[in-house]
């Protein structure tokens, strides 16, 4: 690969009908000049057809695609490969995408994995049971993880885990946000580095770099 090659990225974003996509947002402005993200984002695929995602796409000129499945393994794998992509990012995505080589898709995730991972948990449902667990004296922490996907939601091998203390004053709302806010920090950067093949999925297992495994994010599997 040429040293001034840039990556290509298509984007799964769910957003709202009425806003979000503010993981989508980031990924777009650090992928510009002067940014951490070294890639070119060629696309964004949203199940709303006119909600905060298609408003982003728009504002910045990325090409949009509303995708309302069924979401099985043909179809995914036909809107994907329309845009040929060299790897696809999931940010904020709540559907199931299948039929996509777990090598080239990862996922960024709002809680402890997999503990707090499976259908039907994304979003607030996230940070609301992590807080039930942690009112129960099961849990000290919340996170962000990234990991590549696999056919099972949030099964796939981890590869970043930054973890996110609760106070005792949290509500789902305040975790929330603070989760957010380490999510938009850490996502294109990390994004840089699987793009870029330091972070690699070969044969089922994540290699990293030797100074990644002594950073305090890495997953424990991988040191």
């Amino acid at each position: 690969m040429s040293k001034h090659h840039r990556p290509t990225v298509l984007v799964f974003a769910s957003g709202s009908k009425d806003g979000g996509g503010s993981g989508f947002r980031e990924l777009i402005e650090n992928s510009q000049p002067g940014g951490v993200l070294n890639a070119e984002i060629v696309g964004v695929i949203s199940n709303h057809e006119r909600g905060g995602v298609w408003q982003i796409a728009q504002e910045y000129g990325i090409a949009f695609r509303h995708f309302a499945g069924p979401y099985n393994s043909t179809n995914c794998a036909e809107v994907v490969w329309e845009f040929k992509p060299e790897f696809v990012a999931l940010s904020g995505w709540i559907k199931p995408v299948m039929g996509i080589e777990p090598e080239k898709m990862f996922n960024i995730h709002p809680g402890p994995l997999p503990e707090f991972g499976g259908k039907g948990m994304y979003g607030h449902h996230v940070h609301e049971a992590v807080m039930a667990a942690f009112h129960c004296g099961k849990v000290t922490h919340s996170a962000v993880t990234m990991h590549f996907v696999t056919e099972n939601y949030d099964e796939g091998p981890k590869f970043f885990e930054y973890p996110v203390l609760i106070r005792a004053s949290d509500t789902p709302d305040t975790l929330g946000a603070r989760v957010n806010k380490i999510e938009h920090g850490w996502q294109s950067f990390i994004t840089n580095l699987v793009v870029s093949r330091q972070i690699s999925l070969v044969e089922g297992h994540v290699v990293v770099p030797d100074w990644y495994k002594k950073m305090n994010f890495c997953p424990t599997e991988l040191i």
